[in-house]
């Protein structure tokens, strides 16, 4: 009893830790998918804000840049770029064009709003009040024309905007850089109109390089934020530059509001800044959904099932966990096949055009002109048999390299039957494949003139070895075929010679040499190992030879 109880403990404690574990991953994997999805929809939203800032500010650009006249003192400055300023994407609420008056023309511009018809035509401060032209004693900044033109928009044209909380500033360093300014936010037309931040872009004519006027867009705050969406999963607060422990907050409805920074339990999950008019602004993001809480509801169900089904948990976590890692080996495996695909496609479009340029110098040798045409048909059959063999054997392997036994095969080289290869069974690579397929055939296709002229037929014997270790290794190899002289052996073809004494060699980087000797023709070759043998294979298995299968 008392084993037994120790087991079903341990098996418990087991459970638990795996049950814990499993609920520690489910928590986490739900975390992280639920903050990048959270993520990515910030950055989307933060950069369609930049952009529609950019697009508006470039609006203000244009606008300014059309104004070519002289005279400023007029009330339609804007008649000629309505059309222009509508065939924007925009959203501006009020468009203004604010001339720069000296004392001097203060008459002239009221007599200009008078013909215009606007219901005040005083020039006067922000707050309503006629303002001397004798008491002034530098450039006034007046608004002159407006649009759209309305009820609400008729009694702005006169006022002088220099001493506007908002708008004076924003004048002011536009005078200074040159450069389209944007205000701090304010009520626009009323005490609870929308909260808006305008734009004002300087005008200068040819003649002079100080501003004569500004052309100034105002912009309902939430149309920038781009915050009326209701689905979103975040809410998007603008930093107040007005006060530093302030925020303007977009609700569901689309109006802003102004609230404190919340100092306790809300802080924002991420901050953007944008640029607009010359000056940074910062948006925060606050998540409207925890992004923690449904990986905290998972990871509890988790912990819940597997305290009270132990056994059962530590069997589905156990076939969950399995399932993963078979995944994950699949998809690792997807993407390794993937990226070997590629490098074999490579690889075969490489070896394809090699291919076809040995055909064609197979062709081009083996037709030469004044060959005889019924051996060189053979001939040129043979060798492209060969070249055919070895390929499906590369093939076969995906090109990572073959055995060295099966180049003697009946397939590939004529008179196998009478050949006796002995060696280690090399792996050998698949350009060192090609070479020495192409050289066996041509060893073996010259051996049969021996039956003809002394009655039997040639014994062969093929033979390979090893000598040396490490990178000083040496793969030596060598042909022999008895009862076979100078006079009973056919002569090899030009392209035969070519091959045997100079291409097989060169292209592994060895040496090759052919003799006869009293009985026998004797062909040879060294070469180093390191160009014979296919180093994946060998650094795969530890080895570069495989066990000789003697059945």
């Amino acid at each position: 009893m008392v084993r037994l109880g120790f087991i079903i403990a341990l098996v418990a404690t087991v459970g638990l830790l795996l049950s814990g574990l499993a609920a520690y991953r489910v928590y986490e994997q739900e975390v992280a998918i639920e903050r990048i999805a959270l993520g990515r929809a910030i950055d989307v939203n933060a950069s369609q804000v930049q952009d529609r800032l950019t697009e508006r500010e470039l609006l203000g650009r244009v606008a300014s840049g059309l104004f070519r006249t002289p005279s400023v003192i007029r009330a339609d400055m804007l008649q000629p770029l309505r059309s222009s300023i509508y065939a924007f994407k925009t959203d501006f609420l009020v468009a203004s064009w604010v001339a720069r008056l000296h004392p001097t023309e203060i008459d002239a511009a009221e007599q200009e709003l008078r013909k215009a018809g606007f219901s005040d035509p005083a020039i006067r401060g922000s707050d309503g009040k006629p303002l001397a032209a004798a008491a002034l004693q530098q450039p006034v900044d007046v608004v002159m024309d407006i649009e759209p033109r309305n009820a609400e928009t008729m009694a702005l044209p006169g006022r002088a905007i220099d001493d506007h909380s908002a708008l004076g500033p924003m004048i002011a360093r536009a005078l200074k850089t040159g450069k389209p300014e944007a205000s701090d936010p304010w009520r626009l037309q009323r005490a609870n109109g929308p909260l808006a931040v305008a734009l004002a872009s300087p005008v200068v004519t040819a003649e002079g390089a100080e501003p004569v006027g500004f052309i100034t867009f105002s912009y309902d705050l939430s149309d920038l934020m781009l915050a009326n969406d209701d689905l979103a999963l975040f809410s998007v607060a603008l930093k107040d530059p007005r006060r530093p422990d302030g925020e303007l907050v977009a609700q569901d409805g689309g109006d802003i509001v102004e609230r404190d920074v919340p100092r306790e339990g809300v802080t924002p999950i991420v901050t953007r800044t944008v640029t607009f008019g010359d000056r940074d602004w910062s948006l925060a993001y606050y998540a409207k959904v925890n992004p923690y809480r449904r990986g905290e509801q998972m990871g509890a169900i988790v912990a819940a099932v597997g305290l009270a089904l132990t056994g059962i948990v530590c069997g589905l976590f156990g076939y969950v966990g399995y399932s993963n890692l078979r995944l994950r080996r699949e998809i690792q495996m997807r993407i390794g096949f993937e990226r070997r695909l590629t490098a074999v496609i490579d690889e075969l479009n490489h070896r394809v055009k090699n291919i076809l340029a040995v055909i064609q110098s197979i062709v081009t040798r083996t037709l030469r002109h004044g060959a005889d045409v019924d051996v060189s048909r053979e001939l040129l059959i043979g060798r492209i048999h060969a070249m055919s063999h070895v390929v499906s054997l590369l093939t076969d392997s995906q090109w990572q390299g073959v055995l060295l036994r099966g180049l003697f095969e009946a397939r590939a080289i004529p008179h196998s039957d009478r050949i006796v290869a002995s060696g280690p069974d090399i792996v050998v690579s698949a350009r060192a494949a090609q070479s020495l397929s192409l050289l066996f055939f041509e060893l073996a296709s010259h051996s049969d003139e021996g039956l003809s002229l002394v009655g039997k037929h040639p014994h062969i014997v093929a033979g390979w070895e090893i000598a040396g270790e490490g990178a000083a290794a040496t793969f030596n190899f060598r042909w022999e075929e008895f009862n076979t002289s100078p006079a009973t052996r056919r002569p090899d073809s030009e392209f035969g010679q070519i091959l045997l004494d100079r291409v097989a060699p060169e292209a592994l980087g060895g040496k090759a040499k052919r003799y006869f000797t009293d009985a026998s023709y004797v062909y040879e070759l060294t070469a180093p190992m390191e160009t014979v043998v296919d180093a994946r294979e060998a650094n795969r298995t530890g080895r570069i030879t495989e066990p000789l299968n003697r059945g």
